[in-house]
């Protein structure tokens, strides 16, 4: 008898770190438990399942019952259960030790509780670099899927692409099974009978070949529209009883099952690459409208599009220094970490921390946060602090390790984010903090960790390409789609808060600008600020572990200088700014001279996280502008409160940093933190100064 062609499915599913136990709970009950319940009606339905181990944590703890179906599913070998990295890192953006041990914890906990040890691992985003297979092939990884992106890209034509091909780096090998664009805006959007006929095809063209999807479990019920489409209207159903009507040409084949069963079709090569539409996400803005264009251009022409291809994922880290800053804080830490297994210390405690260190250090490589596209991603304030909270912590741990002591403090200068300019990083068994003199002599990252957070953690608001859609948002369209192809808005009128920052939203910006301005100009993006003093680059004079001066370089009309104090309080501790502001310039000026600080505490309309000024709380999503005496921000879930105070300032100009982004259920307004300045009225004669302060004091509540 003929072999019959294959149909090689590899469905994952994934909840980013950090994520809401309702939003999981919600996509189990929309989509993983009636999928699975759905492939156990049909016995003869074969495929390939991963889910990524803080998912399957989160199953095993909130529906330990769901394990029973997915082993009884795996014992019959109707499923097969795909590896990769635990937390579902991009491997190519951390350490080769830390992707081993990734793959290595999931593949551990799969053969712990499925009693089958994994042979192919699902690649986060399917994101690829030439090196892969030198990560993969020793930590026993037999296959992987990518996209029939990465192959067209390699020069392979699209007939080519019907079994599986080897990738080598070093001597070393692992199979690449091609997951095709098109199945993936079939499944699950269009008829059985339409899908049916393009496998039809592919079995007519190439007999002892295989077609392969790979894709997100989400999108058969989470994705707007789908748990109606695929469960109310039966889709899933039908599409799986139609399989079963093509049996005698066609059948369902486990990845391993496909690979193992024939021969590769040939070596490939392949470029960086990943998911056509992660490749446009990560343009800039202005080369991505280029893009689009170009793409429409030639829609006429599919011999052409394959070599039409978008930026490499790695660009993320330059498109959005947020992200950078995540990842090269994921790789200071992973180091301190890595530091820790060459210690000759063995006893108990040192044991526990060195691990669970390592385990929050991986947790923080999850790699939601570190990208956007049409999922909020980088967006996601909560998605951020995950992160953040498990680096906070794992660092914590490893220099209390390190120092073996109580109470420390240290003080270094090094490039910490790779962009060519010495940072100066300052550490205490309370605070982490990095302060950036090429950028106005501001503090980027400020770490608490008694309470294990990124006080700051906000976004630069940006222009982003699909901002010029938001008059579209909102026209509904008929049937169910891929969320690629929608336009959806959550609320009216979101182009009012499509304002642009100058700068990255970090702490103790100097801003000086025009008496004419008000607090709305603050909020608006219209002060006018001069560039030099906000974001030009410092001179740093005198550094210790206590704190550092810092002098202006590029402002000639208004030099300054800035003295940063760091030490521990009784109930954790302070950051002094102290500011001089010289007028070399001819002529007397009438100016304001601000000081702007940024605090996240993530959730605007909760009641345990407020502004407190002149005895009076409010809400984070504040805008005002009020007297300069103390301002207190109070975060009581995290327990820790922030307190601004201002010596002789006039106001507080305060204002929430709102942004207006993409997701999978639309457009979308997020709170990303607030910003408070501090506003001196400030009269100054030719060669004259102007000295102020600003403190800001951390407590950790009792």
């Amino acid at each position: 008898m003929a072999p019959k062609f294959q149909l090689v499915l590899l469905i994952h599913a994934h909840q980013p770190v950090g994520n809401f136990d309702d939003v999981l709970e919600r996509a189990y009950q929309q989509s993983y438990l009636p999928f699975v319940q759905a492939l156990a009606r049909h016995p003869s339905i074969r495929m390939g399942l991963h889910y990524t181990g803080s998912l399957l944590e989160w199953i095993e703890r909130a529906h330990p019952e769901y394990f029973d179906q997915l082993r009884e599913l795996v014992n019959r070998e109707q499923v097969e259960l795909a590896g990769g990295g635990y937390y579902e890192p991009i491997l190519i953006a951390i350490p080769p030790d830390d992707r081993r041990e990734q793959i290595k914890r999931l593949a551990d906990y799969l053969e712990r509780h499925f009693a089958r040890r994994p042979t192919g691992a699902w690649l986060a985003e399917r994101v690829w670099e030439p090196q892969l297979p030198s990560t993969l092939g020793p930590a026993g990884v037999d296959y992987t899927l990518v996209d029939d992106t990465h192959l067209l890209g390699a020069g392979l034509e699209m007939d080519q692409l019907y079994g599986y091909y080897l990738a080598e780096d070093q001597g070393a090998i692992v199979k690449i099974i091609p997951g095709l664009k098109e199945l993936r805006y079939l499944i699950p959007f269009k008829g059985a009978g339409e899908i049916i006929q393009f496998l039809r095809g592919a079995a007519s063209a190439h007999p002892n070949g295989f077609a392969s999807m790979g894709d997100d479990l989400e999108k058969f019920g989470v994705w707007p529209g789908t748990n109606e489409h695929c469960y109310g209207n039966g889709w899933l159903e039908k599409f799986f009883v139609t399989l079963e009507q093509n049996a005698d040409w066609l059948e369902t084949a486990t990845p391993a099952d496909a690979v193992g069963s024939r021969a590769p079709l040939d070596r490939a090569d392949l470029p960086t690459a990943s998911y056509h539409e992660m490749m446009e996400w990560a343009l800039p803005t202005q080369a991505r409208r280029r893009y689009h264009a170009l793409i429409e251009e030639f829609a006429s022409r599919p011999d052409a599009l394959p070599f039409l291809r978008g930026g490499v994922w790695r660009n993320f880290f330059t498109k959005y220094c947020e992200s950078n800053l995540l990842q090269k804080k994921a790789l200071h830490v992973s180091a301190k970490v890595r530091n820790l297994r060459q210690s000759r210390r063995k006893d108990k405690a040192f044991r526990e921390g060195r691990d669970e260190a390592a385990t929050l250090m991986l947790r923080g490589q999850c790699n939601d946060p570190y990208w956007h596209g049409v999922f909020g991603g980088l967006y996601t304030p909560h998605l951020r602090t995950a992160l953040w909270q498990s680096l906070v912590k794992a660092e914590a741990i490893a220099d209390g390790l390190a120092h073996r002591s109580a109470c420390y403090e240290s003080a270094t200068k090094l490039d910490f984010d790779a962009d060519g300019h010495d940072e100066l990083y300052f550490t205490s068994d309370r605070y982490a903090v990095l302060l950036k003199p090429s950028d106005g002599a501001t503090i980027c990252a400020l770490d608490c960790r008694g309470a294990s957070t990124n006080l700051i953690n906000s976004l630069m608001r940006r222009q982003e390409p699909y901002h010029a859609r938001l008059k579209d948002a909102g026209k509904k369209g008929s049937g169910v789609a891929s969320i690629h192809e929608q336009t959806r808005a959550k609320e009216e009128g979101l182009d009012r808060w499509l304002n642009y920052d100058r700068w990255p939203r970090h702490c103790f910006r100097l801003l000086l600008f025009g008496r004419n301005k008000t607090y709305q100009d603050c909020a608006t993006v219209r002060l006018e600020a001069d560039a030099a003093l906000a974001g030009g680059k410092y001179r740093v004079g005198q550094f210790s572990q206590h704190g550092a001066s810092l002098a202006s370089q590029d402002s000639v009309d208004w030099p300054a200088e800035k003295n940063f104090i760091f030490g521990a309080t009784p109930l954790g501790f302070e950051i002094v700014c102290d500011v001089v502001l010289k007028r070399k310039a001819q002529g007397a000026a009438s100016v304001f001279v601000g000081i702007e600080t940024v605090v996240n505490f993530l959730a605007p309309s909760a009641p345990d996280r407020y502004f407190e000024s002149a005895g009076k709380r409010y809400p984070l999503r504040w805008a005002a502008s009020v007297p300069a005496s103390e301002l207190r921000v109070v975060d009581e879930w995290q327990k820790t409160s922030v307190t601004l105070s201002a010596p002789k300032a006039q106001d507080y100009w305060i204002s929430p940093i709102e942004t207006v982004s993409e997701s999978e259920e639309g457009f979308e307004r997020i709170y990303q933190g607030s910003q408070v300045l501090a506003v001196w009225p400030v009269e100054l004669a030719p060669g004259s100064e102007w000295r102020g302060q600003i403190s800001l004091r951390v407590e950790n509540l009792r």
